[in-house]
């Protein structure tokens, strides 16, 4: 299996934790999102012209969350995805959740504070950034919450629902998200940064 990834994006870094963590091999095919023809060749293989994509012979994969899940599949025994219809309802809720409303809000900030001025988009936008830091911490009192007397997002282990929710926070220390407060977010995500995942998908990111 071949992934089509780049390494500041957290929506690839999802994808491949999980592979890491499941000692799943995968080829790993860099997309250079600056570059014309890797966005061409790129959009040949997912319409929306994003990574990550999976390639699993000619069955083509793309949607981060999506991805977690098939990989998850290829291991039997593995953990991180639950077979109990329940406890993968639960996985499933979270890995919803962060892409319809944890990362979005990220990304505004992300965008505002580090891509926007990397591209030439100018400078943040200060109407934006305090949309995107309204909408974090509507997120991040709901997540603080529930994260409180646990060690783990969903059950009594780690799991794909970790990855998907922890991955938008690689950037958490470059635009200095506002989440110095949520003292359950810091020692959760504090676990999470101990994994091997993570330390091996590690990387500086532009403007650090």
């Amino acid at each position: 299996m071949r992934l089509y990834h780049h390494p500041m994006s957290s929506n690839a870094r999802r994808a491949l934790m999980t592979a890491i963590h499941l000692d799943l091999p995968l080829e790993l095919a860099e997309v250079d999102l600056m570059n014309a023809d890797d966005r061409r060749r790129l959009a040949e293989l997912n319409p929306n012209g994003k990574v990550p994509v999976l390639a699993d012979g000619d069955f083509l994969l793309w949607e981060s969350c999506a991805i977690m899940q098939y990989l998850a599949e290829q291991v039997p025994g593995q953990t991180l995805y639950p077979q109990a219809p329940q406890a993968r309802a639960d996985v499933n809720r979270w890995l919803f959740w962060a892409a319809q409303h944890f990362a979005p809000a990220i990304s505004v900030l992300t965008w505002e504070h580090a891509w926007k001025g990397i591209t030439g988009g100018g400078p943040a936008d200060p109407l934006e950034v305090a949309r995107g830091e309204r909408d974090l911490a509507e997120c991040a009192v709901v997540l603080d919450a529930y994260l409180a007397g646990r060690s783990w997002l969903s059950g009594e282990a780690l799991t794909l629902a970790d990855f998907a929710v922890a991955a938008p926070l690689m950037y958490s220390e470059r635009v200095q998200l506002p989440l110095g407060q949520y003292a359950n977010i810091q020692a959760w995500f504090a676990r999470v940064r101990q994994l091997r995942a993570w330390q091996e998908t590690e990387v500086t990111l532009i403007g650090e």
